[in-house]
């Protein structure tokens, strides 16, 4: 009987590049949180800008490279509105992005990524539907500032193999105020659509059952999901930035929330056919 051949691991990913990556990704960090410690307490906008260089640096350590179409707003600001499969989707906009996330709130409790969340300036809200108000506040605070926002309205990642409905409620920053003044109030606030896709690894295609590996949803571990995403190859991911609207062309929010989503859910489904 001829011995039986030995089976071949094809297994993806490398356990060193894993090591080598998360090692760099550590490092940038180590470097990057008491330098933003110090630019938070002194005035001027280092502290907004600064966190750009350091997404730029991850997205390098993790193997990361971005394809752009569209023209990105320049005017501030801007409210950004975006798909939203994976914790990934902030350190790629992060560092092309001048602006603030908007979370949910128990991210800011999370061990290590709610410090850096909170670095960034993040603006955590509370989903419940009573405190819609507060959220609005909140929101409008900071683009009253100047600051531009970086909103995924789905309410939660999903396997970035579609666009969930967006939810319109946190639109409403954009509606003018009826009452209560002028005080903080932006006429017409700029409101740029963007799509974000995880498309190629190693230059091939990433199909439907792969993209799981870069998506991060449900009830994955983030950690080990870190670890595995570090040790695949090189990772190419499309962003488009769709044509920036004012809120006075379509009246109410859900109808902004509507088109917003309309644009996003296209991008994508074009980015993951490779259109």
């Amino acid at each position: 009987m001829p011995p039986m051949r030995r089976t071949r691991d094809l297994t993806l990913g490398s356990p060193m590049r894993a090591a080598i990556r998360l090692a760099l990704y550590f490092f940038f960090t180590s470097i990057a949180v008491p330098v933003q410690l110090v630019l938070m307490r002194l005035p001027g906008t280092a502290q907004k800008r600064f966190p750009l260089w350091y997404h730029l640096q991850c997205c390098r350590a993790l193997g990361f490279q971005v394809e752009v179409t569209g023209e990105m707003s320049t005017v501030r600001p801007t409210l950004f509105v975006c798909n939203h499969s994976s914790y990934l989707d902030i350190t790629v906009l992060g560092s092309m992005i001048h602006g603030s996330f908007v979370a949910k709130a128990e991210v800011a409790s999370w061990p290590f990524f709610g410090m850096l969340a909170k670095l960034q300036r993040t603006i955590f809200i509370d989903r419940r539907r009573h405190s819609t108000h507060t959220q609005r506040d909140d929101l409008l605070a900071r683009l009253t500032e100047g600051d531009s926002v970086i909103l995924f309205p789905e309410g939660t990642s999903n396997d970035g193999n579609r666009v969930l409905p967006f939810r319109s409620a946190l639109f409403s920053v954009a509606e003018p105020r009826r009452h209560g003044g002028g005080e903080g109030q932006i006429k017409d606030l700029n409101v740029q659509p963007v799509s974000i896709a995880y498309v190629r690894l190693n230059g091939l295609p990433v199909g439907h059952g792969l993209r799981p590996l870069f998506a991060w949803y449900g009830d994955m571990d983030l950690f080990s999901h870190l670890v595995r995403l570090s040790s695949l190859g090189t990772l190419t991911i499309r962003v488009e930035f769709h044509p920036a609207v004012p809120f006075s062309r379509f009246g109410s929010r859900k109808a902004l929330s509507d088109h917003c989503q309309r644009e996003v859910a296209a991008g994508v489904d074009r980015a993951i056919r490779g259109k």
